[in-house]
């Protein structure tokens, strides 16, 4: 049974009349009239309001596969229009116009729409459960979404799908040489196999082979940032850590802009299931995770831009600003470093070769569904290698896991329990790769495995190589700005704050601190605990508020509070 089946009152609920008297309050301009097919929202449209009914209806179309526009569903009086796209003033996915008796409607552009989940707890709870499940049917839907063109094993098929499932965007593949609709559309535009993938923006936008940048461009993903725009707290990074800094910030009123170079949700995003997460008694998924805390964030009023990436912080003259890619340029009065960590790569002369389409460092659907039926590797002995082994298991004909060191070292108890029991994983102990081998397709067929006791190496069949061997500290952007240990770990713990690095007014959390604790839970704690700092060095400054964290360099911060 579909979402749309089971949960369809929650997806659509109905606000009572005392319901819409109270939401009237918050809305961002009077009701207006609309005659029948005039269009309230386009799909694409960036900062489209959302829309109460107050009579009459609303049909809601998007784009159905290469078919053109089709109705979905229609909002009837006392229904909201619109989903999370709307609340964080990105593009909308879907477009509405009036019914054919044409409608009444009262909006609400994105920071009244939020006023109003924020001021209305009653009413919060109900349009932001909608709004959530919306999305969850969007990207349940086969036919929803954006499009992507090209060869199912191409690496930059993979890239842009993984891209677009790590930041909750609903997203369609049609294989170029098998499917009808999608090979009819390339060679309809003349379209190169070296320009592949093509990509069809909700809007109708086509785009050859993008990159995230440009991609999340097409789908209006970034929020527009003025040039030397001035934020009360600038986040680095979005996974745990710098989304719970920015639930906790922007909750206090705060405003605060978050920063990642990839999508949301870091590397816990990647993970397929956390089951030692304080009140997850039967798990959760990293995506799942990283969505949840995303909501929370743009429901308080945080911008968060993905992917963005910063090229470097300027600290020069006592003041914090951060310099983004594109020469855009940003000032802040306080700047959390929450970039994470990189996913190390192990010194193999052909990995780049294969990174992409059969060398991973994820293990999500996508990469499943490639190596399904299978014999594939996976190197690496941690929780987060656990969580792989687990999910991909079931998926493949054999999984072999190449440790250093037992698992018992390295790997939670209920993890090794359940690795131990799945009948096609082989456990290698006191191996690394040599090398790799494959085809001229950069698909891998196979790689040598070396004996660490002896020397001696092996060959080893295998399609797909998933690689989880830790990380390197991701703050070569800082520029010299703060302190660091020898293998490049932010130090903190400057003026009697345990989470404030060298330079005043500049904070580390999550796993890019040196001596943090690598774990999911720890991370969301320091985001939590780091808040509660900045505002101990705004009061320690004597001035409180904002200001306190700003220097005579800077100009005082401006900017809305919901």
């Amino acid at each position: 049974m579909t979402l749309l089946q089971t949960r369809r009152e929650q997806l659509f609920p109905v606000l009572d009349t005392g319901q819409i008297a109270t939401a009237r309050r918050f809305a961002s301009a009077a009701e207006r009239r609309f005659a029948p097919g005039d269009r309230l929202y386009a799909i694409g449209e960036v900062e489209a309001p959302s829309w109460l009914i107050v009579s009459g209806s609303v049909e809601v179309y998007r784009r159905g596969g290469l078919s053109g526009e089709h109705v979905v569903t229609d909002y009837v009086a006392g229904q909201f229009s619109g989903e999370l796209n709307h609340l964080a003033g990105r593009a909308s996915i879907s477009g509405g116009r009036a019914g054919p008796e044409g409608c009444t409607a009262i909006p609400f552009d994105a920071a009244h729409l939020r006023a109003l989940i924020i001021g209305s707890a009653e009413i919060g709870e109900i349009v932001m459960r909608a709004f959530i499940l919306r999305r969850v049917e969007l990207i349940e839907d086969a036919e929803a979404g954006t499009i992507i063109i090209g060869e199912p094993q191409s690496a930059d098929v993979v890239r842009l799908q993984s891209f677009l499932v790590r930041s909750g965007f609903p997203n369609i593949f049609l294989d170029a040489s098998t499917d009808v609709e999608g090979a009819a559309l390339v060679h309809r535009i003349g379209v190169p196999s070296e320009e592949l993938p093509l990509v069809v923006c909700p809007d109708g936008t086509l785009l050859r082979d993008p990159s995230e940048a440009e991609l999340s461009a097409g789908l209006g993903m970034i929020p527009n940032i003025a040039q030397d725009a001035r934020y009360d707290v600038a986040i680095v990074g979005a996974g745990p850590a710098g989304l719970a800094a920015a639930v906790y910030a922007a909750s206090e009123g705060l405003t605060v802009i978050v920063l990642d170079e990839r999508s949301t949700g870091g590397q816990a995003g990647a993970s397929s299931r956390i089951e030692n997460y304080l009140g997850f008694p039967t798990g959760i998924s990293g995506r799942a995770l990283a969505g949840r805390a995303f909501s929370q964030a743009i429901k308080f009023g945080a911008q968060v831009a993905v992917p963005l990436k910063v090229d470097r912080m300027d600290c020069a003259d006592g003041g914090l600003a951060l310099e983004l890619e594109g020469g855009r340029r940003m000032v802040a009065g306080a700047v959390i470093i929450a970039s994470g960590a990189s996913y190390r790569r192990p010194d193999i002369a052909e990995l780049s070769y294969f990174e992409g389409s059969s060398v991973s460092y994820w293990a999500s659907p996508i990469e499943a569904r490639l190596c399904a039926g299978k014999e594939v590797g996976l190197v690496g002995g941690g929780n987060s290698a656990g969580q792989a082994i687990v999910f991909l298991a079931p998926h493949v004909a054999r999984l072999h896991v190449f440790v250093r060191r037992p698992l018992a070292e390295t790997m939670s108890r209920y993890l090794i329990d359940r690795v131990e029991a799945l009948p096609n994983v082989e456990i290698h102990v006191g191996r690394e790769i040599a090398s790799l081998r494959g085809d001229d397709g950069h698909r891998l067929t196979g790689a040598t495995f070396r004996n660490l006791a002896d020397g001696s190496t092996h060959e080893c069949d295998l399609h797909h190589l998933f690689l989880f061997i830790g990380a390197d500290p991701n703050a070569g952007w800082l520029n010299g700005c703060v302190d660091t240990d020898a293998k490049g770990f932010i130090k903190t713990g400057a003026g009697g704050l345990s989470l404030q690095t060298s330079r005043s007014g500049v904070f580390a959390i999550g796993d890019v601190r040196a001596g943090s604790t690598k774990r999911v839970a720890a991370a969301v704690g320091e985001g939590a605990s780091v808040v509660a700092q900045i505002h101990a060095m705004m009061a320690e400054a004597g001035r409180g508020g904002v200001e306190a964290a700003q220097t005579t360099a800077s100009p005082p911060l401006v900017g809305p509070h919901v």
